[in-house]
């Protein structure tokens, strides 16, 4: 009796576990739980970014615009959207977007470093200064840019000790070293600040007189300022420390010839192509030289060469139709005149 009893019970136990669930009950079990607002903000990302890295920056904003109308107030919203601003090259609302987000999120350390860059590019160099400041210490490396900006945003502002500090952080060598004054040297230059340019340069020379290129480099901001026997002896000085640099080789060419020493300029000119063939400088320089010297078809020789590299080199043409006149040919000379200021008006033009 008790084996019978034990038997039904397992049976009916089976029954009802293979009963299938009321309509009602299987529905509620199948439907999935909704979204959480996380998962929409990174699935709705994860499209802004996609539009951003196709370019499409309209549409990554207008994206993220949405998203913030349908879920005001998510985090990390702001973040996205300044960095799409600052992508799209619209900085003033980079900046506005990206404060707001650093605002939120005071480590937001990205935020905080394109709020620097788009500051810098918006003009603002002093507000760009503190917060680049803040990216060289947060990092061993800090990105390229920014430290560059930070160094020129100093040269702006006339703090020169500053802008050495930066450039030395970006290049990972002493602040007080003649390589950091060399670096700093050359960005003052392309920054018009020559005095102070030729200062640092003097300064690199004094710490290191054998420190590669820097006799080169006040050589070149000697002849830029026409203070040729100064920019002789600077290219001299750095062929004695580096004498298989070809460019130093043409400079001191050109600074001949601009003292009519042709016969010096051409051979250095020889030099300079026979250690480096690739560059269409030294073959124009030479052209204009033989010009000078009255061989012309040798001259017609070296700038056909250089325009075999650079077709549309303006000058190699202007000095070819010289080179031309000088033979004789007057229609090719003619030609070679048209051509080369077809090219320098197509340069003016370009935005």
């Amino acid at each position: 009796m008790k084996l019978q009893f034990w038997l039904l019970f397992v049976l009916l136990t089976a029954c009802s576990s293979a009963r299938p669930q009321s309509p009602q009950l299987s529905q509620r079990t199948a439907t999935p739980a909704p979204p959480s607002s996380s998962q929409v903000a990174n699935a709705d990302f994860s499209e802004s970014r996609r539009l951003l890295q196709e370019g499409k920056y309209t549409e990554a904003i207008a994206s993220l615009q949405q998203l913030s109308r349908s879920h005001p107030g998510m985090k990390g919203l702001l973040h996205e959207l300044g960095i799409t601003y600052y992508r799209s090259g619209d900085y003033v609302k980079a900046i506005s977007t990206l404060q707001q987000a650093v605002d939120e999120d005071k480590d937001d350390k990205e935020a905080i470093q394109l709020l620097g860059l788009a500051h810098y590019l918006a003009g603002h160099a002093a507000e760009a200064i503190p917060l680049l400041e803040k990216v060289q210490g947060w990092y061993p490396r800090a990105n390229v840019d920014a430290a560059y900006i930070l160094g020129v945003a100093n040269i702006q502002n006339k703090n020169y000790p500053e802008a050495r500090k930066a450039f030395a952080h970006m290049f990972g060598v002493g602040t007080d070293s003649a390589a950091a004054y060399l670096f700093t040297a050359r960005v003052l230059l392309r920054q018009e600040f020559d005095p102070i340019a030729e200062e640092y340069a003097q300064k690199a020379i004094s710490l290191d007189p054998k420190l590669p290129l820097a006799h080169f480099f006040l050589g070149e901001l000697h002849l830029y300022k026409s203070r040729i026997p100064e920019a002789i002896a600077d290219f001299q000085q750095e062929l004695a420390i580096n004498p298989a640099h070809a460019a130093s080789y043409y400079k001191l060419a050109d600074a001949y010839s601009h003292i009519q020493k042709f016969d010096e300029a051409e051979h250095l000119l020889q030099r300079s192509i026979w250690l480096d063939s690739t560059s269409t400088g030294p073959y124009i320089l030479m052209g204009k030289v033989l010009e000078k010297k009255g061989e012309a078809e040798l001259a017609m020789r070296a700038l056909q060469h250089a325009l075999s590299m650079d077709p549309n080199n303006s000058v190699a043409h202007h000095l070819l139709g010289q080179a031309y006149q000088d033979m004789g040919d007057i229609e090719e000379a003619e030609r070679q005149r048209k051509v080369a200021q077809q090219i320098q008006d197509s340069s003016n033009t370009k935005p």
